[in-house]
């Protein structure tokens, strides 16, 4: 599948569904990869591992979050 320079992810989709809707669901996707900044340990190392789930390499913590964007608030206790 080709994904040109320009619409990079959303180059899946071709023509359909309109530009609008294309750089929408490329940006959702763009950021569920790639290592995010743990609200535990500080650490750039945190992964989607499932969806709503993001582990951190770094210090082994689990967490819950919305399914394309990891949790940003530090829980107590």
């Amino acid at each position: 599948m080709g994904r040109t320079k320009k619409v990079g992810i959303a180059g899946k989709y071709g023509p359909r569904y309109g530009l609008r809707v294309r750089r929408l669901a490329a940006e959702i996707e763009a950021g569920k990869v790639g290592r995010k900044k743990c609200p535990s340990c500080g650490f750039k190392a945190m992964k989607r591992t499932d969806t709503g789930i993001w582990r951190c390499f770094k210090c082994g913590s689990k967490f819950a979050g919305q399914a394309y964007r990891p949790p940003s608030v530090v829980r107590e206790g």
